[in-house]
């Protein structure tokens, strides 16, 4: 999951954040607008954190689907030859 995260960041053409903070006791809300190859993508993101503190579950919600999608075959050609790849469009899709 970290390369993953860590691979779409760098996609990123600068982050401006609506919300960044805690949810209840054990989670971090982040709400933020952004661009990947001149196209516009929002996102919402949960991280629950386990009783460490560590983060344990972590969902994104990406909008327009058209974006998402891009973002799903870069990431999927990033990881082409993995078990990561199946997870994501291809070109074909």
């Amino acid at each position: 999951m970290r390369a993953i995260l860590g691979y779409v960041r760098t996609l990123y053409e600068g982050q401006q954040f609506s919300f960044a903070g805690p949810l209840d006791n054990d989670g971090f809300l982040e709400v933020y607008n952004t661009r990947v190859q001149g196209e516009p993508i929002g996102s919402v993101v949960l991280v629950t954190r386990n009783a460490a503190g560590q983060a344990q579950h972590i969902a994104a919600s990406y909008r327009p689907r058209g974006s998402a999608m891009l973002v799903s075959r870069m990431v999927g050609e990033h990881f082409a030859g993995t078990p990561i790849a199946e997870y994501f469009a291809s070109s074909g899709d």
